[in-house]
């Protein structure tokens, strides 16, 4: 009986693992064509005219939070030690998430809204740009709140990954790149946040993570062998 007990474990720690990597591979690649799609802003009416292609790429970029949430849950498990650092992770890239989410809510749903509503030019535009711009530096602070969680999230994660041999050793010596390179962006004062520049950051990560989620895969199905 108990070692009936320890395979259900076994098989559920397995299946777990394979759906943390599965939900980060499609989260991944969700955020990956929300970056391809993500439309230029310009005036409120240009904004206003492009209203659809605003709405539907950050829908979808808010749409794969949660699978990046179960799948960093996944990968916080799979890298588990005595300590249970990887959890401080986890609820570190929560953080994050939450002000991708609001950045995404900010940029897809209200702006375009905002703008439909007010491009016609029935209120001065000297009342419209201060409020514009204040919606700006909210969406300024939760890209940096979002930079900032993943990368230490990554930087947790990867030194785990390279010190306890959980993963590919490669993965973790990747994922703290990444950050190396971010970090010295910032102290070159490289804008990470206008749309070329937070592209570029995003495809990195996307990368590292949808290597993260395809690794879980493959040791989940080692781990049933």
């Amino acid at each position: 009986m108990f070692k009936t007990s320890l395979l259900n474990d076994k098989l559920m720690e397995t299946q777990f693992r394979k759906s943390a990597g599965i939900c980060l591979t499609i989260g991944a690649v969700l955020a990956t064509l929300t970056m391809a799609m993500h439309p230029v802003g310009g005036s409120l009416a240009d904004i206003a005219h492009m209203k659809s292609a605003f709405t539907f790429s950050h829908g979808m970029a808010i749409f794969c939070l949660p699978f990046m949430a179960f799948g960093f849950w996944g990968l916080s498990t799979a890298l588990t030690t005595n300590s249970k650092v990887s959890f401080l992770a986890f609820s570190i890239i929560c953080f994050g998430l939450v002000a991708a989410m609001i950045a995404g809510t900010i940029n897809g749903l209200v702006l375009p809204s905002f703008a439909s509503k007010y491009a016609s030019g029935s209120v001065d535009g000297s009342i419209l740009h201060p409020i514009r711009v204040y919606g700006n530096f909210i969406n300024l602070s939760m890209d940096y709140i979002f930079i900032g969680a993943i990368s230490l999230s990554i930087i947790i994660w990867s030194y785990l990954i390279v010190t306890k041999k959980k993963l590919a050793a490669w993965l973790g010596y990747y994922g703290l790149l990444i950050v190396l390179g971010t970090t010295t962006a910032l102290l070159l004062k490289l804008n990470f946040t206008s749309v070329i520049g937070f592209s570029i950051y995003t495809f990195c990560v996307v990368s590292w993570i949808i290597a993260s989620g395809v690794l879980l895969i493959i040791s989940s199905k080692k781990n049933n062998s």
